[in-house]
């Protein structure tokens, strides 16, 4: 009988969880482990929602990646008979000369993401609930919108576990083994519980600790950031600022804001995307900064005026993980061929979660390589460029 491959993921969120989860239905025996839980607060998958969106500027591969996302992610909510999807449209306020927004619009088409590239007077005739002063023109993606984070997070698991595979609610103990990650020398991993893992291979999907698992490979090429998230309440009984009524929006003026309309009974969410100050995961006091909360209540008055006086009724402190040029990792360990190393979501990975881990299950099994913009001998010849 043909040996089946035995891969143990590590990290239940976005890329680990879906990574898993094809990799099980490609025929391997799978193990996944996680500290504390798919959609976590300490993860990057936690919270309640993120954007998906086709925009991604010029040269890059990101559009395309996010259209089969959202084929895979409209798939799984039709066949688990849930929706983590919601269709609410998204606009991006173009600013200065726009040159992000010009470049998206011939890989948005190639990608077959529908779009339509709109006048200031056109946004503001659509949505008069919103300022477009200091906007130049924008662009609307009406089968773009948001998903569900957490939730759509522990649900990827549930069904790995369904489907066959394992889970378990364990911490890799680095510190425990003989020789590092680095080192080709490792045959196993100690866990948190006593017990040791043995696999064929093993794919870290560990979100903002890759730089302290991985130290000399990924360390100097990453940093995780603290980011503050607010929502604030939508007036009663006036539903312009709810779903429905306003679709997801990123303004790129002088920082990069973005939000998503009232759902969920969640309130209407504010962020801005400018990366904060460097953060532990695991240990950081996810207390959130006084600063923040004030431009990001400039920032709704100046442009959702009629949310100008509008109570926060709920906030979060998250990480980005950032790659230095914040393209995502997805490669063997240069020197140790069993071990993938997945992540550097960077702030945009949740919706591409699907369309990835179908992606790194073809190139693990099949034994292919990576696009060279993923791969980590990238940040080598980063360092040579003059």
């Amino acid at each position: 009988m043909q040996h089946k491959c035995h891969i143990a993921v590590v990290g239940a969120g976005a890329f680990g969880g879906w990574t898993a989860l094809y990799l099980l239905r490609s025929g391997a025996e799978v193990t996944l482990l996680d500290p504390w839980g798919p959609g976590n607060s300490r993860s990057s998958s936690g919270g309640e929602t993120r954007v998906i969106r086709g925009a991604y500027g010029p040269d890059q591969p990101y559009t395309k990646l996010a259209a089969r996302a959202l084929e895979l992610w409209k798939e799984h909510d039709a066949n688990w008979n849930r929706k983590f999807f919601f269709p609410t449209g998204v606009l991006w306020m173009a600013a200065g000369d726009g040159s992000f927004e010009r470049g998206s619009l011939p890989l948005l088409k190639d990608a077959g993401i529908p779009f339509e590239q709109l006048t200031t007077a056109e946004m503001a005739r659509r949505w008069p609930q919103i300022s477009f002063q200091n906007v130049a023109w924008g662009i609307y993606e009406p089968q773009s919108g948001y998903l569900l984070a957490r939730s759509s997070a522990q649900a990827v698991v549930d069904h790995f576990v369904a489907e066959g595979g394992q889970y378990r609610q364990t911490a890799v103990t680095v510190e425990n083994l003989e020789r590092d990650l680095e080192n080709d020398s490792f045959k196993s991993l100690p866990l948190s519980d006593g017990t040791t893992l043995r696999a064929d291979r093993y794919i870290f999907a560990c979100g903002p600790w890759l730089g302290q698992l991985f130290p000399r490979t990924v360390g100097p090429h990453f940093i995780s950031t603290k980011q503050d998230i607010f929502f604030f309440g939508t007036p009663q009984n006036d539903p312009r600022f709810n779903e429905g009524n306003i679709p997801v929006w990123a303004d790129h003026g002088d920082h990069f804001m973005y939000g998503i309309p009232g759902n969920q009974a969640r309130g209407f969410k504010v962020a801005d995307d400018t990366r904060g100050p460097e953060f532990d995961p695991t240990a950081g006091q996810r207390l959130l900064t006084q600063d923040r909360l004030e431009e990001a209540r400039s920032y709704l008055a100046h442009r959702f005026p009629g949310m100008k006086d509008a109570p926060l009724i709920e906030s979060r402190v998250c990480q980005y993980e950032n790659t230095t040029d914040h393209n995502f990792i997805v490669d063997r360990h240069q020197g140790n061929s069993n071990v993938w190393i997945v992540g550097g979501g960077s702030g945009h990975g949740f919706k591409h979660g699907p369309a990835l881990g179908e992606m790194v299950a073809n190139l693990l099994l099949k034994d292919e390589t990576p696009n060279p913009l993923y791969r980590l001998a990238r940040f080598e010849s980063q360092k040579t460029r003059p």
